[in-house]
């Protein structure tokens, strides 16, 4: 049987400006959600063939601001992955999907990680990727285009990916 590709461990500098997209990232997607119950899920394919799935279950309010978290252990799991993700060098491909709590159906939007940040998915590969498979009882969800996330400047960032 083949082995797997090694992963090479990114260096610290790139871990670090990872880790500020990502707050970035995060504050700009919470801010374009707005008020509701979402469900972020990230899956990503790392450069080992392997593949890599984070999810957690947000509150948010703006008025007055909130975030409450399900469980810290899930969403701490979705954001050291979406960390690895925007750094890129061991991870080929990734998606990130919010699930909106609405009526009559469910809403969702998701964008793939490219170039260091989030960009807005097609809509109809988006609705593909969120069908139901026949014979499987799930809930429907509506697809809608995902916001732009506009990229905040970070000081302690040498190469900023705009």
């Amino acid at each position: 049987m083949p082995a797997r590709p090694e992963l090479t461990r990114p260096d610290d500098a790139a871990i670090t400006a990872a880790m500020s997209r990502t707050l970035n990232a995060l504050a700009v997607l919470l801010a374009a959600l707005g008020d509701g119950e979402h469900t972020l899920s990230l899956v990503a394919e790392r450069t080992d063939d392997s593949f890599l799935r984070g999810r957690a279950d947000l509150s948010i309010g703006t008025a007055p601001a909130r975030l409450g978290v399900l469980d810290e252990d899930d969403y701490c799991r979705l954001r050291t992955l979406l960390v690895f993700a925007l750094e890129g060098s061991t991870v080929r491909r990734a998606v990130l999907v919010a699930t909106t709590a609405a009526e009559p159906h469910p809403r969702a939007c998701g964008w793939t990680v490219c170039d260091g940040w989030l960009h807005p998915m097609d809509t109809a590969e988006l609705q593909r990727a969120v069908i139901p498979c026949p014979g499987v009882t799930a809930v429907s969800r509506e697809v809608y285009p995902a916001p732009a996330l506009p990229q905040l400047p970070h000081a302690d960032e040498e190469n900023p990916h705009a």
